[in-house]
């Protein structure tokens, strides 16, 4: 039977990441080009906020994530699960699940990365104004739907597991491997 902690535990974690990873996208850091005392053309940006909640996004869905896997023990240790359509489902939720969150950590690590990337005297040494670097637009809303989808499948995994192990295996009469007659 699936406890409730878990599954009300990683959800608070992976909703709590999906909103900062929201947060962070529309936070992004914009910029402008400006004149310093010496006439030179330089970047001003606006505050790195959304660095900072694409790293509590990244944080939190690694919890979330972590939290999961403890208590599924990863799909892979513990006491071999009983064969049947449970078992199937939670196999395939536990890959999506992965892929999912392995998607949506590297979108929030490379745009909390880029976001916190300032260029300063980028136009210096070629005339014109400077080239500001600003993160793409869509960096942190990806980060953000694959959040969703790994939490989605993170808890969908965790209810197929706990009915798997909750599940009778089968009676296997005499010792041996079960052949059937041909």
């Amino acid at each position: 039977m699936a406890s409730i902690v878990v599954i009300a535990l990683v959800l608070v974690l992976d909703l709590l990441a999906f909103v900062l990873a929201i947060g962070a996208e529309r936070r992004r850091s914009t910029a402008d080009v400006s004149k310093d005392d010496a006439g030179r053309s330089y970047c001003v940006y606006t505050t790195d906020a959304s660095t900072w909640y694409g790293v509590g996004a990244l944080s939190l869905l690694l919890a979330g994530q972590a939290v999961a896997m403890g208590a599924t023990r990863c799909f892979c240790c513990g006491r071999a699960l009983s064969p049947g359509r449970w078992r199937g489902f939670s196999g395939v939720c536990f890959i999506i699940c992965w892929l999912t969150f392995i998607i949506a950590e590297l979108c929030l690590l490379a745009g909390s990365v880029r976001n916190a990337y300032h260029t300063k005297y980028s136009g210096y040494f070629i005339n014109g104004p400077p080239h500001c670097t600003m993160l793409r637009k869509g960096v942190f809303a990806a980060g953000a739907a694959f959040t969703f989808l790994a939490a989605l499948f993170a808890e969908l995994h965790y209810m197929f597991y706990a009915a798997a192990a909750a599940a009778t295996p089968p009676i296997i009469h005499g010792s041996g491997i079960g052949m059937t007659r041909i």
